[in-house]
């Protein structure tokens, strides 16, 4: 018996993944939720080889948490049962996209079993005329970014051999994520900021020697944290208020990436600018609806920014920072409100906010419960939504044999944040979900099914712009709705 516990592998979790595992709260759990639909039925059977010859290649994923008042660490499952975390469901009535939806909701709202490894999957066998499977995954594992690759590893480019090859090395162009290896050699400093700051009660200006300490790094992540710290709470809205346990999932329409690309060129932004501009749009038009007043009202969303070479993404971890992005929502102009997303991610992206808060992360990590629910509660009470775009592979990818026709995943929110904003370039197309409390939005499909129209806006100032010469927002006025 001696001998037996001497092999369970056992490693200590990262401060910045202990951080996400002691996050977790009842009325939001910390799992990334995903879907992905197929054009042929899948069966449980394949479904599980795949599992086990591609998934648990990553052993990581035999590994359950420990948490203990000292540190989190990972430690090999003894009693690993595969048939556990791979579960078959069906859906009722007509089996379609409402359906489908209800079930990611009761799924996103469940928490993981804590004795076991926290993962699952999901098959529904009959989905429109192939299958779905649901994945849920804790966010101590790893980001959105590392996550994507795991998937990536489960499945197949068909006979192309070549293309399989690219797959495999990266989704990515490489100039995409080269600047993020340059930043990634100051984490550890920040890190050490970071526990700093929360060692002084948030109340680091006011340390002489942490200033000097600060300027010895020649860094000027005082100023990052300080702006982040010194930010309003956002306003009380219909987005804005106590969480429930229940959540909702939607997803829209797909667009067509070409064409998003081709508006963001004509429009002078880049291509997150446009959808979450688009975005912005649509939750001003939601909340119109809801009555709300929104003249000169500006929320914020987190924004979780890579912090690793993507070829460490399997890694697994987290390796990412998060900055704090405007969304006018009271602005009425489409244009206008482009333009002013557009100009505060060019501002965030020369900025340090991202490494800043990922070693505030690692300290919370390592802080004091009491300590741990002050800082959540803090950065929280900051922001109305978490907003997250990942870009995925462009050609068309199947698992298991079976062509993958749509994919969608939402983002654990954090503290009393109540909506996830997500967005996922795969094959060609854009798609675009929402995971919100039930309590705060109980009809996400009233938001989803405003984003093309939002984004059709864009698309038609694009097309007078080409005709009629440089481009003024003040052209943009006669898009708005004359109830406005």
């Amino acid at each position: 018996m001696a001998e037996a516990r001497a092999r369970i592998r056992r490693s200590p979790m990262s401060r910045v993944d202990t951080a996400w595992l002691r996050m977790e709260r009842p009325t939001n759990l910390m799992m990334i939720t995903g879907v992905m639909m197929f054009e042929s039925p899948l069966d449980i059977k394949t479904l599980r080889k795949v599992i086990e010859s591609k998934f648990l290649s990553y052993p990581r994923f035999r590994q359950k948490v420990i948490d203990t008042p000292t540190g989190a660490f990972w430690q090999d499952d003894q009693d690993f049962d595969i048939d556990w975390h791979i579960r078959l469901t069906a859906l009722p009535g007509k089996a379609g996209k409402k359906e489908l939806e209800r079930l990611t909701s009761q799924l996103a709202s469940t928490p993981l079993d804590q004795t076991k490894p926290l993962w699952q999957f999901h098959l529904v066998e009959r989905f429109g005329g192939g299958s779905a499977l649901i994945t849920r995954i804790h966010h101590c594992y790893a980001d959105g970014m590392a996550l994507v690759q795991v998937i990536l590893s489960m499945t197949e480019m068909g006979d192309d051999s070549k293309r399989k090859a690219a797959l495999a090395k990266r989704w990515l162009k490489k100039e995409e994520h080269a600047p993020v290896a340059k930043r990634v050699g100051a984490i550890d400093r920040y890190m050490q900021l970071g526990g700093k700051m929360l060692e002084k009660g948030m109340d680091f200006y006011r340390d002489p020697t942490l200033a000097a300490m600060l300027a010895s790094e020649g860094v000027d992540i005082a100023k990052e944290i300080g702006m982040a710290l010194a930010l309003p709470d956002d306003p009380e809205t219909v987005l804005k208020g106590r969480l429930g346990v229940s959540k909702r999932v939607a997803w829209a329409d797909k667009l067509d990436l070409d064409e998003v690309k081709s508006v963001s060129r004509a429009l002078g932004c880049t291509v997150n600018d446009l959808l979450l501009a688009s975005a912005t749009g649509a939750l001003r038009s939601y909340m119109l609806e809801r009555g709300e007043h929104l003249e000169g009202v500006t929320l914020r969303a987190t924004v979780p920014v890579n912090l690793r070479p993507l070829e460490h993404a399997k890694q697994l971890g987290n390796h990412f920072g998060l900055v704090f992005l405007e969304l006018p929502v009271g602005e009425a102009n489409p244009m206008r409100r482009l333009e002013r997303v557009a100009a505060c991610m060019k501002v965030l992206r020369k900025s340090r906010q991202a490494v800043a808060t990922y070693g505030a992360l690692a300290a919370v990590g390592m802080a004091p419960p009491p300590m741990q629910a002050f800082a959540l509660e803090m950065f929280s009470r900051k922001a109305s939504a978490v907003a997250t775009n990942v870009p995925g592979p462009q050609m068309p990818l199947y698992l298991g044999g079976r062509k993958i026709t749509d994919m969608m995943f939402w983002v654990p929110q954090t503290g009393s944040i109540g909506l996830g904003i997500s967005i996922l370039s795969y094959n060609g197309s854009v798609h675009f979900g929402l995971i919100a409390d039930a309590k705060l939005m109980p009809d996400p499909d009233s938001v989803i099914r405003r984003f093309r129209p939002e984004f059709e806006k864009l698309l038609y100032l694009a097309l007078m712009a080409r005709w009629e010469g440089p481009f003024c927002a003040e052209a943009a006025d006669a898009l708005m709705d004359p109830t406005d």
